[in-house]
């Protein structure tokens, strides 16, 4: 043993000291390389309003770690469909231009729409602040638009209408007609916010209809989108494709039914009349792209429904 301690041990350090020093620079690169490995993201458990729906333009993700723009936008869309207020992700040091990819998305106010539009509407966010560090470790906090004490409201509202309006019988598309009367039947157009953004009602969302009666696009659009996700039907809102200056933002429902997607539009449907009557129309229900060019070629030209087919590819050439 004491041979052992005062020959051998010795020996082995000599060994491992000149293995060191002539592999220093691989030790050295094994060691960076192993310091720069992204920690591990684990992803907390999705609030019950997420969908698991795909899309071409977004799809769900378990993969946190971004390789691509595509990656990257997949990740926006996960954490605000799992209803996650704050989250953090890191860029490979491989992906060059990450930290590049993720400002441009960060700052761009449409792209955060896209996102936004294909989401619960319980899920979708007023505001989404992303943090990029030096680093590559970006943080995120999402503002939620919906109050909990709205979804509360919201939800019983909707129960009530299922329970008086939907029968077991009805078809799908049964469900769909029944809702969108009823929604248009009780709801007035909120001109005020539309001409100056000043209303004492919460119209620009699902509050705004369902309990107060009065809606902009965005709130009709979400009032239907709740419906359509109890009906377990698939779809996303569309917004207008801003390309020219006279034309405004528009919001509404993309839906799929019968294996085709269809637009459904309830703002459209719900006509602000010049003799001040309430009118129901099924101009702009369930209809396909072809169908909707033509009927937006009335004595009004319509140009709140040019979308980007690059967002929505599933509602081009659906004719």
């Amino acid at each position: 043993m004491k041979f052992f301690k005062r020959n051998i041990i010795p020996l082995l350090c000599l060994v491992i000291l000149a293995f060191v020093f002539f592999h220093v620079e691989e030790i050295s690169d094994k060691i960076s390389l192993a310091l720069e490995k992204n920690p591990v993201v684990v992803a907390d458990e999705a609030n019950v309003y997420q969908k698991m729906d795909d899309f071409i333009f977004v799809q769900n993700t378990n993969d946190f770690v971004p390789l691509s723009y595509h990656d990257i936008l997949n990740i926006y869309y996960t954490i605000t469909n799992n209803g996650y207020k704050t989250f953090t992700f890191y860029c490979p040091s491989e992906y060059k231009d990450c930290t590049k990819d993720v400002e441009e998305i960060s700052d761009d106010p449409e792209t955060l729409t896209y996102i936004n539009n294909f989401i619960h509407p319980y899920n979708s966010f007023s505001n989404i602040k992303t943090v990029i560090s030096e680093s590559g470790e970006i943080n995120i906090t999402i503002h939620y638009l919906y109050s909990e004490e709205e979804i509360v409201a919201i939800n019983q509202k909707v129960d009530e209408i299922l329970n008086a309006s939907i029968t077991r019988n009805m078809t799908d598309y049964d469900k769909i007609k029944t809702i969108h009367d009823y929604i248009i039947d009780h709801t007035k157009y909120d001109v005020e916010r539309n001409n100056d953004e000043n209303s004492n009602y919460i119209s620009y969302k699902a509050y705004g209809p369902l309990i107060e009666g009065y809606a902009t696009c965005s709130g009709y659009t979400d009032a239907m989108a709740l419906f359509l996700e109890k009906f377990g039907i698939k779809n996303f809102k569309v917004a207008t494709e801003l390309m020219q200056e006279d034309i405004s933002g528009h919001v509404w429902n993309a839906v799929y039914l019968d294996g085709k997607w269809l637009h459904l539009d309830l703002t459209w449907d719900d006509p602000v009349s010049d003799d001040g009557k309430d009118y129901l129309q099924h101009k702009y229900f369930l209809i396909n792209s072809s169908e909707l060019e033509e009927a937006d070629k009335g004595e009004v030209i319509v140009k709140e429904h040019i979308f980007s087919q690059r967002i929505y590819p599933e509602l081009k050439n659906n004719a």
